[in-house]
């Protein structure tokens, strides 16, 4: 048995700032995906994620069934048969791990789901984003249910706010450009709930509240504008800034070991970093006009390109 194939997704722009009503940009990154799997022979990885599932269906069986039934005595037989998510996608670096998890789960055990295939009204996303978002917080204590969404959907997503998201779609990638997306691989696993309660605990504070405000939102809403229209110069400008905000505001979400390096781009303009995800390890998202340029200035980091200008 192997399920179909759910891909890992990047958060382009919105990373904190969309849990305070921030735009933000996600899309599906194909190179990672998952899917659910039976084998007569289950290696050691397989049967830790089949222990994991076991916990899943427990909790999924307490989800309101005003949100979402699930056929669950088939959910628990196919899990006791040794089902487990088999999966390339990194956990702990920010590209939805357990997001792809979930609209496998979804797809497979959901009754009358909400399907990629129906005409995708901003009230069913808003549904299909609150189910995830209840399943997804298995594992993260809160998710916002957006990279389920995303996984499951396979298509760019716009948030606009809290309660107005959009499939979108972004401008077609240019083969011949230099400028490009990039991950940058930190080397560290990240975990997401103690990075989420740091932000939490800096927004009890009235300036960075204003610091978010002012300067985050008003930033990555413009990058985001940016990006959809294809105004290059304007982003690059966005994203500069909103590189030298996190460095300044976010310290904790960036290994120590990257503080130079992230300073290092915003001087030199060869490459500029922000947060992937949380934080705290995992991939940092890099922009460049120059990619041979930032692959130079970054020469002893592996790096991905995600998407060309």
């Amino acid at each position: 048995m192997k399920g179909p194939l759910f891909y890992s997704k990047i958060l382009l722009f919105g990373e904190y700032g969309i849990i305070k009503d921030s735009k933000g940009l996600s899309i599906p990154y194909n190179f990672y995906n998952g899917a659910l799997k039976m084998d007569e022979n289950p290696s050691k990885e397989a049967m830790q994620s089949n222990e994991s599932l076991q916990g899943f269906v427990k909790y999924l069986e307490n989800i309101s069934s005003e949100l979402v039934v699930f056929e669950t005595n088939k959910l628990k037989a196919d899990v006791n048969a040794g089902m487990y998510f088999d999966s390339s996608i990194p956990q702990g670096y920010g590209v939805g791990s357990s997001g792809a998890l979930v609209a496998a789960i979804y797809d497979k055990y959901a009754q009358d789901k909400i399907t990629v295939l129906e005409n995708l009204t901003r009230e069913k996303l808003l549904k299909l984003k609150t189910i995830f978002s209840a399943m997804e917080s298995f594992f993260h204590g809160k998710s916002s249910g957006l990279d389920p969404l995303n996984s499951y959907l396979s298509l760019p997503i716009l948030i606009n706010s809290k309660d107005n998201i959009e499939a979108t779609g972004i401008p077609t990638q240019s083969t011949s450009g230099k400028g490009a997306v990039f991950l940058l691989d930190s080397g560290i696993i990240g975990e997401t709930a103690p990075m989420v309660s740091i932000f939490m605990e800096n927004m009890k504070q009235e300036g960075f509240r204003k610091m978010l405000k002012d300067q985050f939102i008003k930033h990555t809403d413009a990058c985001v504008d940016d990006f959809l229209k294809g105004d290059l110069k304007s982003l690059f400008s966005n994203t500069k800034q909103l590189s030298k905000v996190v460095l300044n505001h976010f310290k904790p979400m960036i290994p120590k070991q990257f503080h130079e390096l992230w300073k290092k781009g915003i001087e030199t303009n060869a490459y500029y970093l922000k947060l992937c995800g949380s934080g705290g390890g995992g991939y940092i998202l890099g922009f460049t006009q120059d990619i041979h340029q930032a692959q130079d200035a970054l020469k002893d980091y592996r790096l991905e390109v995600v998407y060309n200008f």
